[in-house]
C-alpha cells in the first residue's frame, strides 16, 4: 500500500464516529437511522459521516425500500489490513537485522 493511501484510510477512520460506524457494520448492515439509535450523533450527521466512507471505499449502500441500508465492503478494511501487515513485516525484517548484527561474536 502506498503511502498516501494508507494516510487516507488513517484520517477517514481516526473519526471516532467513523470508526464506531465501522464497528456496527461489522455485526451487520444497517440503515442511517438504526446507526443513529446506536450513537451519540445525530441522524444528519450520521449520514456526512457514511458518505465519507462510501467516498473512500468503506461501505455502499442498498436501496430497500425508502431505506437505504449500509454494508461494508470488506475491500475498504483491506487496505488497512495490507498496510499493517507491510508494517509488521517490515519491522520483523529489521528486528532479524539487529538481532543478527548484536550476536556474540566467538
Amino acid at each position: 500500500m502506498k503511502r498516501s493511501a494508507a494516510i487516507r484510510v488513517f484520517r477517514v477512520l481516526g473519526d471516532p464516529q467513523r470508526f464506531a460506524i465501522v464497528e456496527h457494520l461489522i455485526r451487520a448492515p444497517r440503515s442511517v437511522q438504526d446507526l443513529a439509535d446506536r450513537l451519540p450523533i445525530s441522524r444528519p450527521a450520521v449520514s456526512r459521516h457514511l458518505r465519507v466512507l462510501k467516498r473512500n471505499h468503506f461501505v455502499i449502500a442498498e436501496a430497500r425500500g425508502a431505506q437505504r441500508i449500509y454494508r461494508l465492503v470488506p475491500e475498504g478494511l483491506d487496505q488497512l489490513r495490507d498496510y499493517l501487515e507491510h508494517l509488521w513485516d517490515e519491522s520483523q525484517r529489521r528486528f532479524v537485522i539487529a538481532a543478527e548484527n548484536t550476536k556474540p561474536k566467538r
